[in-house]
C-alpha cells in the first residue's frame, strides 16, 4: 500500500489541472474513488498519475486522455472478440462479444439449412 496524502494529491491535481486546462476541476470523492468533472471513476495512484502527466505536458486535453485509454482498449478487446466469431443477421451479441445463442443458432444453419431456431 502507498503512503499518498489525499490531500497534498488533490492539491497538486487541481493545480495542474487549472495551469493545464485553465478551470478548476470538479472532485467527488465517494469511498476511496474519485471522479474529476463526472467522469470515470479512479483511485487516488491513478488521479496522481494524471496529475504527473499534466504538469509534464500543459497541451493535453486532460479529460480525453483517460477517456482516450478507455476507448483503445474497448475497441482492442472488441477487434479480437469480432474475429473469433460469425456474423450472423440472428446475432444478438452485446459490442462484438461472444454469444452463445448466436453460436447455436450458426451450428443449426450449417448442420441443417433453412431450419428455424424455437421461440
Amino acid at each position: 500500500m502507498s503512503d499518498l496524502d489525499k490531500d497534498k494529491v488533490v492539491a497538486d491535481f487541481t493545480k495542474n489541472f487549472k495551469k493545464a486546462e485553465g478551470k478548476e476541476p470538479e472532485i467527488e470523492a465517494k469511498g476511496g474513488w474519485y471522479s474529476v468533472n463526472g467522469g470515470k471513476n479512479m483511485r487516488l495512484a491513478q488521479l496522481q498519475e494524471w496529475s504527473e502527466e499534466l504538469a509534464g505536458s500543459k497541451n493535453t486535453n486532460a479529460e480525453s486522455k483517460p477517456a482516450e485509454k478507455a476507448k483503445a482498449k474497448s475497441s482492442n478487446t472488441d477487434q479480437s472478440a469480432g474475429k473469433k466469431t460469425k456474423s450472423t443477421k440472428t446475432s444478438k451479441t452485446k459490442k462484438g462479444g461472444f454469444s452463445v445463442k448466436a453460436f447455436w443458432v450458426d451450428k443449426t444453419e450449417q448442420e441443417n439449412p433453412g431450419s428455424i431456431p424455437p421461440r
